[in-house]
């Protein structure tokens, strides 16, 4: 892509998904996702009833009587946006590619996480960690990102979500919000990567699907391509027994898909390419509250 029409796809992105933070998500997100804990606030003279851990020991002995340090909620945040860049993003049969459809979930999530004056940061991942945007703030940052998001080139086509989220444990040592965006195909199982993150961060899982996966068309002889790793095979769409073996592929990958989440005990919504991303959002930070 020129570099005049990265630019124009840019500015198109964030003029949508900006409008979307600031108009739909801005409330929500706030109480969706709490601060990290407590803040040291201010100073103050001993109380009864206070807890005597919380004596401040050098203005006590500066004033000659007990002084407790007061502490507030710190609502500042950390934001991680773990986003799968393999091969089998490049798909979409209707509206757009899933890989777009993330890119404006992405870009609407660091809108709102600038609004609410939170650092925000980028983990790319395929089977490998393909680049790491550490978390900042600022509108420059966002357009970094976004820029990135659009016209990011991976070396590898193969997934290890796995491998992405055990980067994450280690790479980000305080806590952090971490949203993985990804259509979450992957051979491996990554559960236990999943259970360890988020007991150290709070994790939120959002899948990006492609209705045509879930269910194939009746149109006869097709040639289907894997994206990861480029076999190629054809199937007869108008066998019903094709089709409904198909379908139960899906619904049992994503009955252990749903599995995985909930033994993490990690939040997380599905969206279809061909539908309105802000409902799946807004019910996912309705689950929250």
């Amino acid at each position: 892509m020129e570099t005049a029409d990265i630019l124009k796809k840019v500015r198109q992105i964030e003029i949508k998904t900006r409008g979307l933070s600031s108009n739909i998500f801005a409330g929500q997100y706030h109480t969706a996702f709490k601060g990290r804990g407590m803040a040291f606030s201010e100073v103050r003279e001993y109380q009864f009833g206070d807890d005597i851990r919380d004596i401040d020991w050098n203005v006590t002995a500066r004033f000659n009587k007990p002084y407790v340090k007061v502490f507030e909620e710190e609502r500042e945040l950390t934001v991680m946006l773990l986003v799968d860049v393999s091969g089998s993003l490049e798909f979409g049969t209707s509206k757009q590619f899933k890989k777009d459809m993330v890119t404006e979930i992405a870009a609407t999530l660091a809108f709102s996480a600038i609004q609410n004056n939170d650092k925000i940061g980028v983990i790319f991942f395929s089977d490998r960690i393909e680049k790491f945007i550490p978390p900042k703030k600022g509108k420059k940052h966002i357009l970094y990102i976004i820029r990135e998001l659009i016209d990011f080139k991976a070396e590898s086509r193969r997934t290890n979500i796995r491998m992405g989220i055990e980067y994450l444990t280690n790479v980000m040592k305080r806590r952090c919000t971490a949203f993985i965006l990804s259509d979450f195909i992957d051979q491996e199982s990554f559960q236990n990567a999943l259970t360890i993150a988020n007991r150290k961060h709070d994790v939120v899982a959002i899948q990006v699907y492609d209705k045509r996966v879930a269910e194939l068309p009746s149109i006869g002889l097709m040639k289907v391509v894997d994206a990861e790793t480029g076999h190629e095979q054809w199937i007869d769409t108008s066998s019903k027994a094709v089709r409904r073996t198909h379908h139960e592929w899906w619904v049992n990958k994503q009955t252990a898909l749903n599995e995985t989440f909930t033994k993490s005990n990690v939040d997380s919504v599905s969206v279809r390419t061909d539908q309105d991303f802000v409902k799946a959002l807004l019910s996912l930070f309705a689950k929250r509250n």
